[in-house]
């Protein structure tokens, strides 16, 4: 784990977007995470392939959503407040928010509370997350290849085709806490060609996990959403990957895309064309992340998360573990995170 030359356990920070405050993470479970992948890790690793498997993740988000933790809050306002939610965004009532599992799968009126830029040419957060961005080139100032995940393991066992096709491209991480508001939003807009699951284990999110068990999220039970955004109403910055990683707690990941709100929620197909921005899945409940793979020079990332990435004197439990500096940006679902690179005259994207 990070520690301090007294062995103290360092906080983990972030940038927060939208003031460019440094803040302190309030890590959930953090001394449970910290047990589980030092002492368990290391001295009784038949328990810990337990704790990390399917069965263990889905009991323990049951204990904590459903049952002891999980029984009807008196006074929701409290947990409201304790989480740092804001009651007004949400679509129901907050008085009919009266268990966590309920918190945690809210709705909110995002039409009104994560405005969305009207620029076609921009690729969008999607979530309310925390976020890293990098490269798979080498030469590229911001290679950090196989700190989160291996790539040839990412995308599943023999998919060559999308292996290919993101090869010496650029990615971004989204970390969602479990305070966060948990619906994906499409990224970009275009036509589906590809939807499939790829089976693993449900490691946790904490950045603690995430140093010491080197590249979960390639090891994490995980959604694959392959979108071709070069077709007529398209982004325009070709191929994009959508890896959705479940995590401890973590039950579900449910495929609800809606062209308006949340009205008439549909499961993901080949050759479905997805508007930018629009709710697109769900997950049930727990901290989880996502991926968004891009390929090579189709993007460039917002300057501001880049040079976030290296702001200094913060204390990143990334930058301990990795050895390179590694800070978060917390920033909004539908938020611009990169913009289209133009490709060569004449070419219709």
């Amino acid at each position: 784990m990070p520690t301090s030359a007294t062995g103290c356990v360092l906080p983990h920070q972030y940038v927060e977007r939208s003031s460019g405050t440094v803040r302190t993470e309030a890590l959930y479970g953090d001394r449970v995470v910290r047990f589980v992948y030092s002492s368990l890790r290391e001295h009784a690793p038949s328990v810990y392939r337990l704790v990390t498997g399917r069965w263990s993740s889905q009991l323990l988000g049951l204990a904590n959503y459903d049952l002891c933790l999980g029984t009807r809050l008196r006074g929701p306002g409290r947990y409201f407040r304790s989480w740092g939610i804001d009651p007004d965004e949400c679509l129901e009532s907050p008085e009919s928010l009266d268990t966590p599992r309920k918190i945690f799968e809210r709705r909110i009126r995002y039409w009104d509370c994560r405005p969305m830029e009207a620029d076609s040419d921009l690729v969008v957060s999607p979530a309310d997350a925390r976020t890293l961005v990098g490269s798979f080139e080498e030469t590229s100032s911001l290679f950090v290849k196989d700190k989160f995940f291996a790539y040839e393991e990412l995308l599943g066992p023999d998919r060559l085709e999308w292996l290919e096709a993101f090869r010496g491209g650029e990615f971004a991480v989204f970390r969602l806490t479990p305070d966060k508001y948990h619906w994906n939003h499409t990224p970009v807009a275009g036509v589906v060609q590809e939807v499939y699951a790829v089976d693993g284990v449900y490691h946790s999110c904490n950045p603690a996990a995430v140093v010491v068990e080197v590249t979960p999220y390639g090891k994490n039970r995980r959604v694959v959403t392959v979108i071709d955004t070069d077709v007529p109403g398209g982004t325009g910055v070709g191929l994009v990957a959508m890896v959705e990683v479940v995590a401890m707690m973590i039950g579900d990941i449910v495929q609800a895309y809606s062209e308006n709100r949340y009205d008439d929620p549909r499961r993901l197909e080949p050759g479905m064309f997805l508007r930018r921005g629009q709710p697109k899945s769900l997950y049930r409940p727990g901290s989880s992340t996502d991926i968004l793979l891009f390929q090579p020079g189709r993007i460039a990332f917002a300057e501001d998360l880049l040079l976030n990435r290296r702001a200094p004197g913060v204390q990143s439990r990334f930058t301990l573990g990795f050895q390179t500096p590694l800070v978060e940006t917390e920033l909004q679902v539908r938020s611009a995170i990169a913009r289209r690179v133009p490709t060569e005259e004449g070419d219709p994207s």
